[in-house]
């Protein structure tokens, strides 16, 4: 069977839900194509309330709230043994006057809201295959599926992760990097109260971030060496409680994990351009870096909005060379800024040299010290360009 279509959206993860809800919000008739969306996925994410207003622009906020914990206070504690450290730099959302910077979401959570919005909205047409081949042309892509079907649309949304086959056959290269990382994530409960305060403890392996989830628990992603997080996966419950207990300095008193640990290897990458040949490249198939700062699906989300607001305003062909041109010069300045930021700050982390480590210490000082400047810092973690726009004002 052939299936014509406006546009395809490749992935069934949350950024290629949420681009198909996106654009079928545009009036496009949108065909997702991928594996039904894992409901099971054990890990959270941090969205700041920029990326919480889209949500709710979806009409799935409200739903989303009761099963998240707000952040309200973020931290970042130096827990190296290094010569030079700089001091515990604390972030509230009340300094800027935001009554929170976002929210914590259980991400089966997160995907189940995603899953049955798109299945309520009559504008998508969910198929559950996988493509076998894509085969960009001058003026049309067509994506052949495992289960036989052909489909053929005017632009191709590729959401559909890291190695994306969709990025792969439009023919857009990428610039990897080598990585010497792994991440154990997991959840743990503790005796203390969070106080909807997170903590991104920096060591010489990577960071250690605790994030806030609804009563006194909360998500932990652990980015250490590969050897190193592998022999934390084979740990008991019992032992790996006392090492993030001891990890955190006992800030939330006992701490005890809970079942479903996972284990994901990290790298980098950034592609040469973020649209060609009739794709657009969107979440992980346009950006990948290490979990540092909570940026990760908040910057994919920014996609999904430039992305649907560029094809809005070039209906008549969203996947046109014009069209796909305005996407990757309106996300090239974010996505390479954030990337280049996250990447230089976690090789600060790993670096042995002297030099480094003074200058990230005197930068984070400077930033704990100076109110003015961490509010500008804040504003700008939360809207790119708003930190730069309440100085001027000011």
């Amino acid at each position: 069977m052939k299936i014509s279509t406006d546009i395809v959206v490749a992935g069934t993860g949350p950024a290629g839900l949420m681009a198909a809800l996106a654009l079928a919000g545009e009036g496009f008739r949108i065909v997702l194509v991928g594996p039904e969306t894992n409901l099971t996925d054990r890990r959270t994410t941090a969205l700041m309330e920029p990326q919480l207003d889209f949500l709710d622009r979806l009409s799935i906020l409200g739903s989303l709230e009761a099963g998240s914990a707000p952040l309200r206070i973020m931290r970042i504690a130096d827990a190296t043994s290094r010569l030079f450290r700089s001091p515990v730099v604390t972030f509230r959302a009340s300094e800027i006057g935001e009554a929170r910077f976002g929210l914590n979401i259980p991400n089966g959570h997160l995907l189940a809201e995603l899953d049955a919005a798109v299945k309520g909205n009559s504008n998508i047409e969910r198929v559950t295959s996988l493509v076998a081949r894509w085969a960009p042309q001058a003026d049309v892509v067509e994506a052949a599926l495992d289960n036989g079907d052909m489909i053929a649309a005017m632009l191709t949304v590729a959401a559909d992760g890291r190695l994306s086959p969709a990025r792969e056959a439009a023919g857009i290269q990428v610039r990897s990097r080598p990585s010497r990382q792994s991440a154990v994530v997991l959840s743990f409960s503790h005796s203390r109260s969070h106080e909807d305060t997170s903590t991104e403890f920096h060591t010489e392996t990577g960071p250690f971030t605790q994030v806030p989830l609804q009563g006194k628990r909360s998500s932990l992603v652990w980015v250490t060496r590969p050897d190193e997080a592998e022999t934390l996966m084979t740990l008991d419950d019992d032992t790996l409680s006392r090492r993030i207990e001891e990890r955190m300095q006992s800030m939330l008193g006992r701490v005890t994990v809970e079942a479903g640990h996972q284990l994901y290897p990290l790298a980098s990458a950034l592609p040469h351009r973020f649209a060609a040949n009739r794709v657009a490249l969107v979440g992980e198939a346009a950006h990948i870096f290490p979990p540092i700062g909570a940026q990760g699906l908040n910057l994919g989300i920014r996609d999904i909005e430039s992305l649907a607001a560029i094809a809005a305003r070039h209906g008549a062909d969203p996947g046109s060379v014009k069209a796909l041109d305005a996407y990757d010069r309106a996300r090239r300045p974010d996505i390479v800024a954030r990337s280049s930021a996250v990447q230089l700050l976690n090789r600060s982390l790993l670096s042995d040299m002297l030099p480094v480590q003074v200058m990230r210490s005197a930068g984070l000082g400077l930033l704990g010290a100076a109110s003015p400047l961490r509010a500008l810092f804040m504003r700008e973690g939360l809207r790119t360009g708003s930190g730069l726009g309440n100085l001027f004002r000011g």
